[in-house]
């Protein structure tokens, strides 16, 4: 059983995440005929409860649906009624009981978000909250941070647009101590980041900001979220088997919870205790309550939950990137883009994720039509059934795009767009574009360079995945932000500065690309009268410490310290995560010599502790390694070599055989060339083709699959 693994922004799944959605970006139009009968001409299906029923199970039954779930529970309603409702799979491997869409439990993650924001568009209707309040008015004693003239209001908390600083749940929030009791207003002040961006001027997946929002509820409310949940949305619509807490008939019905590799995670509390931003539990039956109640413009058969103004309200997307590529309405957000025609504004939609389990809530207001998908395996699987649904059922949402013709900019007019960006929320998320003869190309850490393919003035086309990026400019015509929805459709990313180079760096230094890079998405400061001093040596502090922090992880809390030479050090916090991680284990004395500089090799065989609960050793113990390496380091070192997560200073000679350097002192340029690679080298590629070329050697367990 798996402890939990929750590390935001770096985590593995995050990883094998994208590496699977890129699979289903290139399956999409392919699949869905298999499981639907649909042929792709445009022709629809009426959905009744018949064809229903026997969409779902072939779809569950379909060899691209079994790897993705465990035990699912689906509800469909159509104008007022639930035409379908099914579980399927089991709620426990160990026993082996079947998933009840009735009475199974799920944690339906971030779904939660769009019950919070219906509890705050109720407290609108009754003037307790207003759209345009600063959340110091409806929480004065907040200590934030605003350098901005723009407050953040309760509407920026709906539509994610805050300009908050990332901050997502942290790894100690998921717990085993089912006695802590963290309220939501103490959690808040102690986590509450600052305002970085101006408010409404960027959209960035925000966790915090629904939070934020449940606080409001509860100080508008005067009574705990919770209880208000329960009284005012969860009673009135019947939902018997909802709310926010891990106790009574809710644990006793929960499913047992997977992670994508189908491993069982051990069933943990959350903090703060009632979590409104992703702490919901639920059953497939109470969630069809709610949609036919929202479809029905918020009245049940024998109470209104929202005034019908207040349903039209949160149907409308309130910002978009381009038309094609909207981002949030009050409470719910864009679905994912089918390829070639984007993501319809006539659809509203809601995922959640956990380490665990899996949701996705999508609703067709003018179809009067919804869908809830919940399954205990965190993944895909929901990225697989969309598309099929759409395209079986009501395929008009999936018709290409009608653009009027667009003639391509030049390579200087397309010069705007190249460089660098980082996306807001999960900062390691790095996308290179560059000019050439082929136009715009754009690559990442998960799938090597492909053309984009312009469109419009500022939306292109990816010629891999067909799917639409757009870019948002500023009144100058500057690059300011990016929407890609292969590495994430929920936010933006932003555009790096113009790199200014060192005193000691400029173009031609022959680690000029990575540093470069580095300083442009604020690795370094971008000072130009600054000495980088590239061939300074890196101690072993240091190392973890930069790694860490560029891959969006603090510092432990504890102050338990594992090694005893790490009091008052500046890297204490960053050493200790990495060794709750298992990145690191000090020197067998207790030790862990934070000032000692790092050999390569001590530098490689951190990284591998990581990449090695991902990947086999077989996957690269065919890599030839020249000079010496210590026996222990040798998978690390191969590693790194069949990667690329290195610089220049590795060379190959005749026999192909390459020489790490393994026992030299890494300097401060060959770092910046290691997380470089790290953070734009397609690493799943490489060990696909590496699995090809060695057949039964990958770990499986843990590579996404496609079938």
């Amino acid at each position: 059983m798996n402890k939990i693994s929750y590390m935001p922004g770096t985590a593995l799944w995050i990883k094998s995440f994208a590496a699977a959605l890129l699979i289903v970006c290139l399956m999409t139009t392919t699949v869905y005929g298999a499981a639907s009968g649909a042929e792709g001409n445009g022709q629809s299906k009426e959905l009744n409860a018949e064809s229903a029923a026997a969409f779902l199970d072939a779809f569950f039954a379909s060899e691209a649906a079994k790897p993705h779930y465990t035990g699912a529970s689906v509800v469909v309603v159509k104008d007022g009624k639930v035409i379908a409702q099914k579980g399927y799979g089991v709620a426990d491997k160990e026993s082996g009981k079947s998933v009840d869409p009735a009475s199974t439990v799920f944690r339906i993650a971030s779904v939660s978000k769009t019950f919070t924001a219906v509890a705050a568009m109720q407290l609108i209707e009754q003037g307790k909250l207003n759209l345009t309040d600063d959340i110091l008015k409806v929480v004065p004693n907040l200590k934030l941070v605003n350098p901005f003239n723009t407050p953040v209001t309760i509407e920026h908390l709906l539509t994610h647009t805050t300009g908050f600083e990332i901050q997502d749940p942290n790894p100690e929030d998921f717990h085993f101590d089912f006695d802590k009791n963290i309220s939501i207003e103490d959690y808040v002040q102690a986590n509450l980041p600052p305002v970085v961006r101006k408010p409404g001027s960027s959209y960035m997946y925000d966790n915090f900001a629904s939070l934020l929002l449940g606080l409001a509820v509860e100080k508008a409310s005067g009574v705990p979220f919770d209880t208000y949940m329960k009284q005012n949305v969860f009673e009135p619509l019947g939902m018997k088997n909802s709310g926010f807490k891990l106790e009574g008939s809710l644990k006793e019905q929960l499913a047992a919870g997977y992670d994508a590799a189908g491993q069982k995670v051990e069933t943990y509390a959350l903090t703060p205790t009632v979590m409104p931003h992703g702490g919901m539990l639920s059953t497939a039956e109470d969630i069809g309550k709610f949609m036919i109640a929202f479809l029905s413009g918020g009245a049940a058969e024998t109470s209104r939950v929202l005034a019908e103004k207040t349903v039209d309200q949160m149907e409308v997307y309130r910002s978009s990137i381009h038309p094609l590529m909207p981002d949030t309405t009050y409470g719910f957000e864009a679905p994912f883009q089918i390829p070639g025609a984007g993501s319809s504004s006539k659809i509203i939609t809601k995922a959640g994720d956990l380490t665990d389990f899996s949701s996705y809530l999508f609703l067709i207001p003018e179809q009067n039509t919804g869908v809830f998908l919940t399954y205990n395996q965190q993944g895909v699987l929901r990225n697989l059934f969309y598309p099929q649904f759409i395209q079986t059922f009501f395929p008009q949402y999936a018709a290409p795009a009608q653009l009027a013709e667009y003639k391509p900019s030049s390579s200087d007019e397309l010069s705007k767009f190249t460089g660098y960006y980082s996306d807001l929320r999960i900062k390691s998320f790095i996308s290179g574009l560059k000019t050439g003869e082929a136009g715009l190309t754009i690559a990442d850490a998960f799938i090597g360079p492909r053309q984009l393919k312009q469109v419009d003035a500022n939306l292109f086309v990816d010629g891999l995945t067909n799917q639409f990026t757009a870019f948002k400019l500023d009144e100058n015509g500057n690059v300011l932000y990016m929407k890609e929805p292969y590495l994430n459709p929920l936010g933006y990313a932003s555009k790096g500065v113009t790199p200014a180079g060192f005193a000691d760096v400029t173009g031609e230094h022959a680690y000029a690309e990575q540093i470069l890079a580095l300083q442009s998405l604020g690795y370094y400061a971008n000072d130009a009268s600054a000495a980088f001093q590239p061939e300074q040596q890196v101690t072993r502090g240091e190392y973890v410490r930069f790694i860490l922090e560029s891959s969006n992880l603090k510092g432990s809390e504890t102050t338990e310290l594992a090694f005893s030479d790490l009091a008052g050090h500046p890297s204490a916090a960053f050493i200790q995560t990495a060794y709750e991680l298992g990145m690191v284990k000090g020197t067998g004395t207790g030790k862990f010599q934070p000032e000692r500089v790092i050999s390569r090799q001590e530098a490689a065989a951190i990284l591998w502790r990581m990449y090695s609960l991902q990947y086999s050793p077989q996957l690269f113990e065919n890599v030839k390694l020249a000079g010496k390496t210590d026996a222990w380091a040798i998978p690390a070192v191969q590693m790194m070599i069949a990667l690329g997560i290195h610089g220049p200073e590795v060379q190959r000679n005749a026999d192909g055989a390459a020489d790490f350097g393994s026992k030299n002192v890494l300097n401060k340029q060959e770092l910046a060339a290691i997380l470089f690679a790290l953070l734009t080298q397609p690493t799943d590629q490489m060990v696909a083709a590496l699995s090809q070329s060695a057949p039964g050697s990958a770990n499986t367990a843990l590579l996404p699959r496609a079938s």
